[in-house]
């Protein structure tokens, strides 16, 4: 029974290691980002799961003539808070994947 204490040392630090990334996905999920555009005109806020939870239009931006720019506002600053949390879900989750050869690029 040769390496059967180094297997179940193994098993040990990836279950510790599952967990790890349990917990910090619910974290990301839990938490909140913000972006803006338009210098603060248009404030898009969302969840750690991508869930858009708020959306504010300073009523100076909202013109009837210009509709288009409002519509890029919102658009900008959408994309923008989700690669907000895309990147904040890649550097937590790359943490656990560091130094593995995972394909297709996961995490």
């Amino acid at each position: 029974m040769r390496g059967g204490g180094n297997m179940n040392k193994m098993m040990k630090q990836m279950q510790k290691m599952q967990k790890d990334m349990m917990k910090a996905q619910e974290e990301l999920q839990e938490m909140t980002f913000e972006a803006t555009a338009g210098g603060g005109m248009v404030k898009v806020v969302a969840n750690g799961s991508k869930v858009i939870t708020g959306i504010e239009i300073n009523e100076e931006v909202v013109d009837p003539d210009d509709v288009e720019m409002l519509q890029d506002l919102i658009i900008t600053a959408t994309n923008d808070v989700l690669k907000q949390v895309d990147d904040k879900s890649n550097d937590t989750m790359g943490q656990f994947t560091k130094g593995m050869n995972l394909p297709g690029g996961m995490f």
